[in-house]
């Protein structure tokens, strides 16, 4: 064994040993804040921390209104003001604190390595497909149409389109016996199809195929593959997506404290945290100090970070990727068009058949939510025309009509129609260091440690 390795073993045994000797401690407030639940953490810090509680309160629907991040040293210490969906103070709460424990135990992780393309895993209830490539209209139409040819039926998938480039994870079961696939031969022909549709006739050098083993947080994942695939290139971005209000982000070293500081401004929506953070978790950065702002149409967002060999950004290349990955992380999730949702009893093909009324009618999916709920299908689809633009209102009626009007309908989704105003395109403030300003007495304001401070402070 070689020195590195040597090093890395012991630096895994002894994170063990602190966790072990230190637990972590979660606790929630009611009382110090009149409109949100105070969520607070402290624990040994290990890599990954921040991400996997942002990732916690993500999937619990958990909406973030504040946050203070520390982490400059040995311990993890963050405090979340956080509602239920409906703006409500958490009622059970428990079971949040139980997750956020289980996800910084001994045995949690984070991290993978980036595979591309097309990769397959299985377990007993489902196989998995991970693909990724270029974007073009009638594609997951012709994906599903691969899979129902060969007797799988899709239960769950979702689908992120940015920049030209398209990432999915569809979750397949054998047609006969609704369980993983087990026929490697099957899951071998199913991956050429795949990838040859990948590829098409334009990005026949830049497809690969890959089996994946394992398992990870399915929209962690999805961000993983859009990085892998550059989607944050600038030269992908078709002209549709140059004309539409994007986020502001602004990247500066402070060199009196030898850190990065990254200031985030874009209009507010659920999972934004988890999307920077877990960008900046796979682009190798550390956040070591954060404060978070969502109480409006506007959400900001700051954070102190270097990169995971204790460095600041070191170059103005370095600093230009970081504000693109980071405009990316946002924008993916953002997608444009009219949601349509479905409901209706599952089958096999369903989904092939509807993908296929959309291509024949001239639309084109720009993210795709596919669930199962016992013998219900309830998908939802974000559609555009070919070229990006709104669908024209006669063009729906006549998908509705030929799928069936009352299984798909037209839903309303402010999130995911950025047809308000754009924010003003300038420069966000740098505030210098909100956690390191007269640190003693805001420092503890922020961790909700005490429930006032002076106004020269705050």
């Amino acid at each position: 064994m070689d020195c590195w390795s040597s090093s890395v073993t012991f630096d895994d045994e002894f994170e063990k040993l602190v966790l072990r000797m230190n637990p972590p401690r979660v606790s929630v407030d009611n009382i110090s804040d009149k409109r949100a639940t105070l969520i607070k953490v402290d624990s040994a810090n290990k890599r990954g921390s921040l991400l996997e509680v942002a990732q916690v309160l993500t999937d619990m629907d958990l909406i973030i209104r504040r946050a203070y991040i520390s982490s400059d040293g040995e311990w993890f210490m963050d405090v979340f003001h956080v509602t239920d969906q409906h703006g409500n103070k958490l009622t059970d709460h428990g079971n949040v604190v139980e997750r956020i424990k289980q996800s910084l135990g001994q045995r949690s992780y984070s991290f993978r390595s980036l595979t591309r393309s097309v990769g397959v895993q299985s377990a007993v209830e489902h196989t998995t497909i991970e693909l990724s490539g270029r974007d073009r209209p009638g594609l997951l139409s012709d994906i599903c149409a691969v899979l129902t040819d060969h007797k799988c039926n899709v239960v769950a998938a979702e689908v992120w389109t940015h920049n030209s480039r398209m990432a999915s994870l569809l979750y397949i079961t054998d047609e006969q016996n609704g369980r993983a696939i087990d026929d490697p031969e099957k899951l071998t022909k199913i991956k050429q199809l795949l990838l040859y549709i990948l590829m098409g006739d334009r990005d026949r050098t830049g497809a690969n195929s890959a089996v994946s083993f394992g398992s990870t947080h399915k929209e962690r994942r999805l961000h993983q593959l859009m990085y892998a695939d550059r989607d944050y290139d600038k030269d992908n971005v078709n002209e549709v997506s140059r004309n539409q209000p994007g986020p502001v982000v602004a990247v500066e070293n402070w060199a009196e404290k030898d850190y990065t500081m990254v200031n985030l401004r874009c209009p507010d929506r659920p999972k934004l945290l988890f999307d920077t953070v877990c960008t900046l978790t796979d682009m190798q950065y550390v956040v070591y100090h954060g404060t978070i702002i969502a109480e409006g149409p506007e959400a900001y967002q700051e954070y102190y970070i270097r990169h995971t060999d204790g460095c600041p950004i070191s170059s103005e290349a370095e600093r230009q990727r970081l504000i693109h990955c980071l405009e990316a992380a946002i924008k993916r999730r953002t997608s444009s068009g009219i949601r349509l949702e479905l409901c209706s009893e599952d089958r096999v093909g369903l989904l092939s058949d509807v993908t296929r009324i959309f291509r024949e009618n001239g639309l084109s999916v720009t993210r795709a939510e596919v669930t199962t709920r016992g013998s219900q299908a309830v998908n939802a689809f974000y559609v555009t025309d070919t070229s990006g633009c709104p669908v024209k209102s006669e063009t729906i009626e006549a998908v509705r009509e030929k799928i069936g009007s009352n299984i798909l309908r037209v839903k309303d989704d402010l999130h995911s129609n950025p047809g308000g105003p754009p924010p003003p395109q300038q420069t966000p403030r740098f505030s210098l260091g909100n956690l390191f300003r007269s640190r003693s007495e805001k420092f503890l304001y922020n961790l909700g440690l005490i429930k006032s401070c002076s106004s020269a402070v705050c």
